[in-house]
């Protein structure tokens, strides 16, 4: 557990929420950024987490980089410190497992890049999303060129990037940036019941989704499909596969207890 960012486990639910609490604005710097990967690594090893809950807290998610600790640093700093940034959210991104972040108040430069590591965002009524990088003279330097055109379209994505406005819930969701949108004493929770249902879901066959999808946007549709017949194929060799199909064939669809075997 570090001092910025630990992970909470509820057994029952399987549910383990990764909580950022970094008062007043949960801003990212450094201790933060390598908290999150330590986070991410645990999440996705540890057995008694089926699905993950990213979330800031009730007031702010991330209101971005720390600007202070960034300013002035050299060409080289900067290398380095960017280069551990994106291994953090990389490892966020690549959990095995559905994630689902949680944003209440602001999610904003490095805040907006953390949600977008997640598989679902669901926002409050009065959230505020956005990268404002340009404004500082910069651009996203945690994956917001990368994740965000993949999830929101080219043109959205440069007028995010490129405006530096922000963006309220609703017109996060219009564009697809937010898939939920909850009023804001209900978004941890209702984060929570959604991924309480992935988790009771087949372990293998969600990793295998998530990686064939993930994995699939970055290379060709051939080397996609190729991607997705193994991870097809080798399910069959799981418990998993063996319980859902003889459920169905014996009960019908979606009645399989599933072991994550």
């Amino acid at each position: 557990m570090g001092e910025f960012v630990r992970l909470d486990v509820d057994e029952d639910s399987r549910v383990g929420t990764i909580r950022l609490d970094r008062p007043p604005v949960n801003a990212l710097n450094a201790q933060v950024q390598r908290e999150l990967g330590e986070a991410a690594r645990e999440a996705g090893l540890d057995d008694r987490v089926g699905a993950v809950v990213l979330w800031g807290g009730e007031k702010v998610f991330a209101a971005g980089a720390d600007i202070k600790e960034m300013q002035g640093r050299t060409f080289a700093e900067v290398s380095s410190w960017t280069a551990d940034l994106q291994g953090a959210f990389t490892a966020l991104a690549r959990i095995p497992k559905v994630v689902i972040a949680a944003v209440n108040g602001y999610a904003l430069g490095g805040g907006c890049e953390l949600a977008l590591t997640a598989d679902f965002r669901f926002a409050a009524e009065d959230a505020s999303l956005g990268q404002p990088e340009i404004l500082l003279g910069i651009i996203p330097g945690a994956g917001g060129t990368q994740r965000l055109p993949r999830l929101v379209g080219q043109a959205k994505a440069k007028e995010m990037i490129y405006s530096g406005r922000f963006y309220g819930a609703a017109e996060c969701h219009a564009i697809g940036l937010v898939d939920e949108v909850h009023p804001p004493g209900e978004v941890y929770a209702k984060a929570c019941e959604a991924a309480a249902r992935y988790a009771k879901g087949p372990t293998l066959a969600l990793r295998a989704a998530k990686q064939a999808i993930d994995n699939g946007l970055d290379v060709g549709i051939d080397a996609g499909l190729l991607l997705e017949r193994h991870a097809f194929q080798s399910l069959f060799a799981t418990e998993d596969a063996a319980e859902g199909m003889a459920s169905f064939v014996a009960k019908g669809p979606g009645k399989a207890a599933f072991r994550g075997r």
